[in-house]
C-alpha cells in the first residue's frame, strides 16, 4: 500500500460559517476604529470595508447598513458589562499615587473620548427613530443591568430604595460624568467618579470615607483602563 499523506501539520478548512463570523468580526473592529477616528456621521462604510480588507458588498452582507453595524460595535463593547465579573470600583493604578504617563495610556483615552462623541451622534440620531431608539435602548440597559448587580451586592442594611432604581441613577451618573468629561471637564476624573457611584449605592457608608485627593492628581477613568488593559492584551499584528 501507498502510504497517504500525514494531514498532521494540516489547517482544517473553515467552513462557511466560521468565514462568514470572521468576515464580522473583522468588520466590527474596522468599525470601531472608523467611528473613534471619524465620529458616525463621518464614517462611510466603504472606508470601513477598505479597512477590514473586503468590499463595501460584505458590509451589506452582514448588516442592513450604518445603523446596524454601529449598534453591532456597541455590542462588542459592552460584552465586558454581560455577566458577573464587572466591576466599576476596581483601578488599575492606585488613586494614592500618581500614574506614569504612557503612550498606551494616552491612546486608550483618545479611543474613549473618540468613541463616546461618535455615541452622542448616534443618540441623536436614534432618538428621531423609533426603531433605533428601541434599539439603543437594549443595549442601554445592558448597562444599567450590570450595575443591577453591582448594586444588589453592595446593598446596605435598611435600604429602602429598589435596585433598579439604584442602578438607573449609578448609569445615569455614569452617562453625565462621560458628558461632563467630553465638555472639557477634567476634574471629573476616575477617583471622584468612583466615590459618586459609592455615594449612590450606600450613602452613609460612603459618606465615612475620606475624600478622594483633589491636588491635581488625575486618575484616569475606569473605561481608560479598561481600554488600556484591552490595547495590552492585544495580540501584535
Amino acid at each position: 500500500m501507498v502510504p497517504r499523506p500525514s494531514t498532521s501539520g494540516r489547517r482544517a478548512p473553515r467552513s462557511r460559517a466560521q468565514r462568514q463570523q470572521e468576515t464580522r468580526e473583522a468588520l466590527i473592529l474596522a468599525a470601531l476604529n472608523a467611528f473613534t477616528r471619524d465620529g458616525y456621521h463621518a464614517a462611510s462604510l466603504e472606508g470601513i470595508a477598505n479597512e477590514a480588507g473586503f468590499s463595501k458588498g460584505a458590509v451589506y452582507s452582514n448588516f442592513d447598513g450604518k445603523a446596524e453595524l454601529f449598534l453591532a460595535v456597541l455590542d462588542h463593547n459592552l460584552e465586558m458589562l454581560r455577566g458577573g465579573g464587572w466591576d466599576p470600583f476596581a483601578a488599575a493604578e492606585s488613586d494614592a499615587d500618581p500614574p506614569v504617563p504612557d503612550a498606551a495610556t494616552d491612546d486608550a483615552a483618545r479611543m474613549v473620548r473618540g468613541f463616546s462623541l461618535a455615541t452622542l451622534e448616534f443618540i441623536a440620531t436614534a432618538a428621531r427613530d423609533d426603531t433605533l431608539i428601541d434599539a439603543l435602548r437594549q443595549r442601554v440597559q445592558v448597562m444599567i443591568d450590570a450595575y443591577g448587580r453591582v448594586a444588589a451586592t453592595g446593598r446596605p442594611t435598611g435600604e429602602v430604595l429598589p435596585v433598579d432604581d439604584v442602578a438607573h441613577l449609578m448609569a445615569a451618573f455614569d452617562q453625565g460624568v462621560s458628558v461632563l468629561t467630553l465638555s472639557g471637564i477634567a476634574s471629573m476624573d476616575g477617583a471622584l467618579m468612583r466615590t459618586g457611584l459609592r455615594r449612590l449605592m450606600d450613602p452613609a457608608g460612603a459618606a465615612s470615607e475620606p475624600a478622594p485627593r483633589r491636588d491635581g492628581h488625575v486618575p484616569s477613568r475606569p473605561d481608560v483602563q479598561a481600554v488600556r488593559k484591552l490595547m495590552r492584551d492585544l495580540p501584535d499584528s
